[in-house]
């Protein structure tokens, strides 16, 4: 078990925990959940030893061993992916690591060799000698290839170096597992792995995610960060949203019922407070109003932004086609040969483990980059928007985000401008902030603005709920399945996909799968399953 006492901290003058304890025990999964900026990073890293708090202490037994998922992708460049899954077990590298240079001596001496045998009977209880292998297996279950292996860290992409992160973290069955947005940058395949890993593991896990669903699958308790506070709810995310919205109206009726009381008691006050045969009565009533007065709640750090997306004109018949477009970056080809025709209100999912490969056709759609091949045509009456993966290039020049969001529109009304912020939470001063200080989410925040504001009537969503808290995440779906025209998109919430499309279409190694249905029924169809197994064989015996 892992504890905390009476825990408070305080971070750049704002105070986000005050005398938190709470308790983490074996077999259970907590899923840590709060607004951006409320500190639930923050909290991981106090539960780790990283970051110790103003005020009161971690407990944790010594002979537990705590891993935790690290973000820093630069922190192993030296280093091969086998040999950083391994350094996740602290001990048991230190140990390779001595063993290693005792037998690199020509000779040992007897007080070596008995050492040697000391550390070969500590690496045998340690299964070091399966090291290797198991080390390799879960980075194959988390889709970093067995080419990689040996390979710096530094060669490999960012999205892979997360991956070899995730896999050290969960090596070696650690007692206390902290997992920092572990599903980022991860397929809906890997995160379906992980899941069930998770769902299968018997000790103490606290994860951190914006994944809805993944939260519903995995987590056994949800721990709330508002108020400066941590509050355990028993259940996954749709027991505690149904828990703390039953909870938010119980007290809304009882500070109405309360008020109502005062009210009354008040007037009461008022008219007899000078009567002599009833100043008594007011007396007491006056003590009365004092208990029944609700107690202020500090502002919660959740605000959940409205997102809508009204287009200008709906559209025509002729929506897009994608003909025979092929696209090489770096010589490496990444589409091939691809085609399909988008109808009047699809929502398309583009899904599958080549996440390159669908960037690319957004931002081929969106007329960022040409085809080598092939074409692509949309029809007369289309208007699209774009939110891209990598928004920073729209974010280089220092201006107000009223100004920011101001060159794309052709209204010169500043309040139409505003009303948008205001949607996104960049209300009154928020609207003047320089773009240069905005947070991830913040920017995300302003994309979906910009988006908004078009007036589109065809959606390119790469990625949206990237950086995106729990309620804006929420009201981002309800926003895109409400949309009355077409949406293409790409994203790794489990949820959002199912919610949103009728369409997917999945990118496979030996060409695409182009399906009408819901994500889950797309999953669960036998006839998919075997064309993609089909797929990926094809591709493997023409590799061979």
């Amino acid at each position: 078990m892992i504890r905390t006492s009476e825990v408070s901290l305080a971070f750049g003058g704002q105070k986000l925990f005050k005398e938190v304890s709470i308790s983490f025990t074996p077999g259970n999964c907590y899923g840590l959940i709060g607004a951006n900026g409320s500190g639930k990073s923050t909290f991981l890293k106090i539960l780790a030893g990283d970051i110790q708090p103003d005020a009161g202490s971690v407990i944790v037994n010594p002979d537990l061993r705590v891993a935790l998922l690290r973000q820093d992708q630069f922190a192993f460049d030296e280093y091969t992916p086998l040999q950083t899954v391994i350094m996740g077990h602290t001990r048991l590298y230190k140990i390779m690591q001595e063993r290693d240079a005792l037998y690199a001596k020509p000779e040992l001496s007897e007080a070596e060799g008995i050492r040697a045998g000391e550390l070969e009977g500590e690496f045998a209880e340690l299964n070091g000698y399966d090291a290797d292998s198991e080390a390799a297996t879960l980075l194959d279950r988390l889709g970093v290839g067995e080419e990689l292996l040996n390979l710096p860290m530094k060669a490999l992409e960012a999205g892979k170096k997360i991956r070899v992160l995730l896999a050290q973290a969960i090596f070696g069955n650690p007692d206390v597992l902290l997992l920092d947005e572990p599903t980022n940058h991860l397929d809906l395949k890997t995160i379906t792995w992980l899941e069930n890993f998770l769902y299968n593991f018997q000790n103490t896990v606290v994860v951190v995610s914006h994944d809805r669903h993944f939260l519903n699958k995995v987590c056994t308790h949800i721990a709330d960060v508002d108020f400066g506070k941590i509050q355990l709810y028993v259940g996954n995310y749709d027991f505690w949203y149904q828990a703390s919205q039953l909870a938010m109206q119980q007290k809304k009726d009882s500070d109405k019922r309360a008020t109502d009381k005062i009210a009354e008691l008040q007037a009461f006050v008022q008219r007899f407070s000078a009567n002599a045969s009833k100043s008594k009565q007011a007396s007491a009533r006056k003590k009365l109003i004092e208990k029944l007065t609700p107690e202020e709640m500090p502002a919660s750090s959740r605000r959940t932004p409205f997102i809508a997306f009204k287009p200008d004109r709906r559209c025509g018949d002729k929506i897009l086609e994608v003909n025979d477009v092929s696209k090489s970056i770096d010589g490496v080809p990444v589409l091939e040969n691809l085609s399909f025709r988008v109808n009047a209100e699809d929502k398309i999912a583009l899904i599958g483990t080549n996440n390159v490969a669908k960037t690319v056709l957004f931002q081929i759609l969106a007329g960022e980059l040409q085809p080598d091949h092939g074409f692509i045509k949309w029809g007369q009456t289309i208007t699209w928007t774009y939110g891209p993966k990598d928004n920073a290039e729209y974010f280089l020049k220092d201006q107000a985000v009223i100004d920011w969001l101001r060159q794309y529109t052709t209204s010169e009304d500043t309040n139409f401008i505003r009303g948008f912020l205001g949607r996104m939470l960049f209300s009154g001063d928020e609207a003047m902030k320089s773009i240069g200080v905005l947070s991830g989410g913040e920017r995300a925040r302003c994309m979906l603005s910009r988006m908004m504001i078009s007036g589109a009537n065809v959606l390119l969503l790469d990625e949206p709920t990237n950086h995106l808290d729990l309620e804006s995440i929420s009201s981002l779906n309800d926003g895109v399945a409400r949309f009355s025209d077409v949406v293409i998109f790409s994203s790794h919430d489990h949820q959002f996909v199912n919610t949103v499309a009728n369409r997917i279409i999945e990118f496979t190694p030996g060409g695409i799968i182009d399906k009408v249905s819901t994500f889950d029924e797309y999953l669960e169809d036998p006839a998919v399953q075997a064309l993609r197994d089909n797929l990926y064989r094809q591709h493997a015996e023409v590799e061979l």
